[in-house]
């Protein structure tokens, strides 16, 4: 039975498997269906056994491993669970992996088992790093001293990546390799966000000066940027760490972007707003007025607290990399000074009004006393560049000014009222062409200043520009005077333009006096504010001033003559005696001619106007002068011949009393009647 079955049962089930399959009623005999369940059982016990074996290898492997590792624990240090302990051990694997400078020495370099739990407690820290993150409390009361040993931490990773890529490592530690670079970019996503935080959030409630204490410039300068220097120190540590381990642009993004939204708050305190060059030319005066002021206090306190207090903690956070603070601080500040400059250049655009003028001196006096005060902060490079900007932006600012000034020319040629002022008066003209120089001259250095750069500007174009046939080219020299300085020339030729036109408008008087009235009033007027005005008064001369004055004074003789010298004629003894006798007809003529005369004189020139009191007292007393004597004489020697009584009544109505009571009525600028008075 034996000798008829296969040698092999594999065979035997591979056969049974290709017969084909029988009938369930050929099915074949219990006998061979027994036999082929004991062969089955017999193969489950050999893999069962076999079964056994692997697991007994395999505990015998764990063994050996276990005993490996034993010994090799033998030459390793202690793990220590506290992170600042355990950096002294990372600091020492440095140590010894970079000691070896033979590149066939690093494939013996093992990676020891600490770094495993190092890197464990710097992704525990991180998972602390990053819960705070979301809860502002914990934040808020964290400081930079409890850090300290995550910012170590931190620094041997970045090493610990660096020492790892130089070594020849087996491809199984390709999982530690990628592990440490990914708690790498945690750890500085985490440092990241912490500068973010204490940049922005860490600042002393008061630490921007307010408009008004910007004049103070050593208290502000210790209240802005307003960090304390512990957080400062901390910031500096950052910083370190961050551009160390590769990261350098994003911590100075974060930096930029943080400092300028604190620098805008500060700007915004001062009411600073941007504005388009548009935005500007639409401005009311009013609006654009405010604004000005406005840009002035703040390019003010950029110059002397803001922009030095920028520099300082630029200088102070980057202390280890001067040429990141340097490019930080002309990056952050030069977007400020080009919205300053961007004003200034907008106003000089505005259509032009007089009363731009002086707002605009203001601007370029700031400019020009402020500017060299930032360019000290910035690098040469960056100071050349402002240089340039703000030279341009102040030429602008004082080629628009010397328009302005110049259009005051243009003003007095095109007043040609045809109406008279009443009474003589100073003319509105001459009020506001004196105001309007005597503001200007306060700002003398300013416009003298301009007036030459323009000069220059004028001759360099003078030089290269062709003139037609009988053209000058311009010049601010004046004849009489070839030391005269351009803005000097300039006002000489608008008080000679304001003579001209005054002189015109004397001729728009019927009566004669009443003209010389006129040019007496607004003579004196001019003087007055020259003499008034130390600058306009050095700047017209004495010489200039002497001839307006003499020319005032024969104004002052003109009048005399045209009105008070008629009636002196009155009084003359012309016609009043023949062969020595007075005809008495001739005399009545006389006084009644004197009379009726001096009562005109007094009815007209009450209505006319001397606003200066020292003038009006000096024609009075000049009058008075001339007249009551003469009238004296008169009455002494020829009212014996008028019969007593009526007679002498008629025609004798003044004393010489009375006539200087009613000269004290000329010149008030009312109608006065002497028959009331009487």
């Amino acid at each position: 039975m034996e000798k008829n079955q296969p040698e092999n049962p594999d065979l035997l089930e591979k056969t049974n498997e290709d017969a084909p399959k029988l009938p369930a009623h050929d099915a074949v005999p219990d006998a061979v269906a027994v036999e082929s369940d004991v062969k089955s059982a017999d193969k489950l016990e050999d893999d069962k056994d076999q079964e056994e074996k692997e697991k007994e290898k395999e505990n015998e492997t764990e063994k050996k491993e276990e005993l490996e590792e034993k010994d090799e624990s033998k030459d390793e240090p202690v793990l220590h669970c506290d992170l600042h302990t355990i950096l002294e051990d990372v600091d020492q694997f440095l140590l010894t992996s970079h000691g070896s400078r033979d590149r066939e020495e690093d494939s013996a370099v093992e990676i020891p088992k600490f770094i495993d739990k190092f890197m464990d407690l710097v992704d525990a820290k991180i998972e602390q790093y990053e819960n705070t993150e979301s809860n502002a409390k914990e934040r808020e009361y964290r400081v930079p001293e409890d850090e300290s040993s995550f910012l170590e931490a931190v620094n041997r990773i970045s090493k610990l990546k660096s020492a790892i890529h130089k070594m020849k490592l087996e491809d199984e530690k390709n999982p530690l390799i990628n592990r440490i670079g990914s708690t790498q970019q945690r750890a500085f996503s985490c440092l990241e966000e912490e500068f973010r935080f204490f940049l922005e959030e860490s600042r002393n409630g008061d630490s921007d000066p307010e408009p008004d204490r910007c004049d103070d410039a050593d208290s502000a300068q210790l209240l802005f940027p307003g960090y304390s220097g512990e957080i400062v120190s901390y910031l500096n540590k950052i910083a370190n760490q961050m551009i160390a381990g590769g990261f350098e642009s994003e911590c100075c993004q974060v930096y930029i972007v943080a400092r300028r939204n604190i620098f805008e708050d500060a700007l915004q305190k001062f009411g600073f707003e941007k504005y388009s060059i548009d935005d500007i030319q639409k401005m009311s005066w009013e609006s654009m007025e405010r604004e000005i002021a406005i840009w002035i206090k703040t390019i003010k306190h950029c110059a002397t607290v803001l922009f030095s207090g920028e520099r300082d903690l630029a200088e102070s956070v980057f202390s280890a990399y001067p040429p990141i603070s340097a490019s930080l601080f002309s990056n952050l500040t030069r977007g400020i000074v080009i919205q300053l400059l961007n004003f200034s250049e907008g106003v000089a655009m505005t259509k032009r009004s007089a009363e731009k003028l002086f707002k605009m001196l203001d601007m370029y006096e700031a400019l020009r006393d402020l500017v060299p005060k930032m360019e000290n902060l910035f690098p040469e490079e960056s100071a050349n560049e402002l240089k340039t900007e703000s030279t341009t932006a102040r030429t602008r600012l004082g080629e628009a000014a010397i328009c302005i000034f110049c259009d005051l020319e243009n003003s007095i040629k095109a007043d040609t009222g045809r109406t008279p002022v009443p009474g003589g008066a100073v003319h509105p003209l001459t009020r506001y062409t004196m105001n309007y120089l005597k503001y200007a001259c306060e700002y003398r250095n300013t416009l003298e200043q301009i007036f030459k750069d323009h000069a220059k500007i004028e001759r360099a174009d003078s030089t290269n520009r062709p003139h037609f046939e009988g053209e000058q080219p311009p010049t601010y020299n004046h004849p009489s005077n070839d030391n005269q300085s351009p803005f000097s020339t300039e006002l000489t030729k608008v008080m000679e333009l304001l003579d001209s036109n005054l002189e015109a408008k004397s001729k728009l008087y019927r009566d004669v006096a009443l003209s010389s009235i006129f040019m007496m009033n607004n003579g004196r007027y001019i003087l007055q504010k020259i003499k008034g005005s130390a600058e306009i008064h050095e700047l017209v001369g004495d010489a200039w001033y002497r001839k307006r004055s003499s020319e005032l004074r024969q104004y002052h003789k003109n009048y005399q003559r045209e009105t008070w010298g008629r009636l002196l004629g009155c009084l003359n003894h012309e016609g009043l005696m023949v062969h020595g006798k007075v005809i008495k007809p001739v005399l009545k003529e006389k006084f009644k001619g004197f009379n009726a005369l001096f009562e005109e004189i007094h009815k007209t020139q009450s209505t006319w106007v001397i606003s200066d009191e020292q003038l009006q007292s000096e024609l009075r007393v000049s009058i008075s002068a001339v007249m009551i004597p003469a009238y004296r004489s008169f009455l002494a020697r020829f009212s014996q011949y008028l019969d007593p009584g009526r007679q002498t009544e008629k025609y004798i109505k003044l004393q010489p009393e009375d006539i200087e009571t009613y000269i004290d009525d000329l010149f008030d600028g009312n109608a006065s009647s002497m028959a009331r008075k009487r």
